[in-house]
């Protein structure tokens, strides 16, 4: 299937899939871009309308510093020029946490929600020590030689994946945004992303990476928070599970759509 690049108002998305087929929107984590769901795109991009966009700070919104509000109106864009006013949200750690705030304000657009590595709640002790790792990883970027570190840790980190080479050559060369971990942390500590989860009516499905263990303490708490939730542990991966075993993870999600939300008498 073909992915093509699309201008929506400021953002360049990638866009797969039949345009009458149901639009399933990613949501990507911090230092990656849209890119790092290429494996999803292309599995799903047959029997979905599958979108992908960069949020700020990331890919080419580079210039950008992430925050919350921008990213929920830019989210909210994709929604409605490339996704017809509604769709399957699948958000991974930041994402997934971007993608629980828009449900919360627009959980009529948001046909069903896929949470990845985002169920540790950053309010109480979590919000310190959210807080705390953001801080210094902001510190830390500061500097240029520490920042390339990460960045060659990171390319080093794709290229062990078991992907087909193009894919990782695509999400080596769109960029990785080390500096933003740091923004993002401080910016949400202390909002109670469970609060958000509780008031989203539709289906929702907890997705972590068996050795994910900060993500896997909160995941019980997490799950029960939501009104109608499902959840999936993927075997011998840990936080970005949808590049550790992009099968799989694929596989989850068209379970979910199958299971939870084709059929639905409030989807679109």
């Amino acid at each position: 299937m073909n992915r093509t690049t699309e201008e929506v108002d400021r953002s360049s998305i990638d866009v797969a899939g039949p345009e009458d087929a149901q639009p399933i929107v990613f949501v990507h984590g911090a230092m990656f871009t849209r890119k790092m769901w290429i494996p999803q795109i292309d599995a799903l991009s047959e029997e979905y309308r599958v979108i992908a966009f960069d949020l700020p700070g990331h890919g080419t919104h580079a210039n950008e510093t992430f925050r919350m509000e921008p990213a929920l109106d830019l989210l909210d864009e994709v929604v409605e020029s490339a996704a017809g006013g509604h769709a399957i949200l699948v958000g991974l750690s930041l994402g997934g946490y971007v993608s629980t705030a828009y449900a919360s304000r627009h959980p009529e657009k948001v046909d069903g929600l896929v949470l990845a590595g985002s169920s540790a709640n950053p309010v109480g002790s979590m919000e310190l020590v959210t807080r705390v790792v953001g801080g210094a990883s902001r510190l830390a970027t500061r500097s240029d030689l520490i920042e390339r570190g990460i960045q060659r840790a990171g390319k080093r980190w794709v290229q062990q994946r078991d992907l087909p080479e193009e894919t990782k050559e695509e999400i080596i060369d769109s960029g990785i945004y080390p500096s933003q971990f740091g923004e993002a942390g401080p910016d949400l500590a202390g909002t109670d992303f469970r609060n958000a989860l509780a008031s989203y009516p539709g289906p929702t499905l907890v997705i972590n990476g068996k050795r994910d263990r900060v993500m896997r303490r909160g995941e019980d708490d997490h799950a029960a928070t939501g009104q109608n939730t499902y959840t999936a542990v993927i075997d011998g991966v840990g936080h970005i599970s949808n590049l550790h075993r992009p099968e799989a993870f694929s596989d989850a999600i068209r379970q979910f759509d199958h299971n939870a939300v084709a059929g639905r008498s409030d989807t679109v």
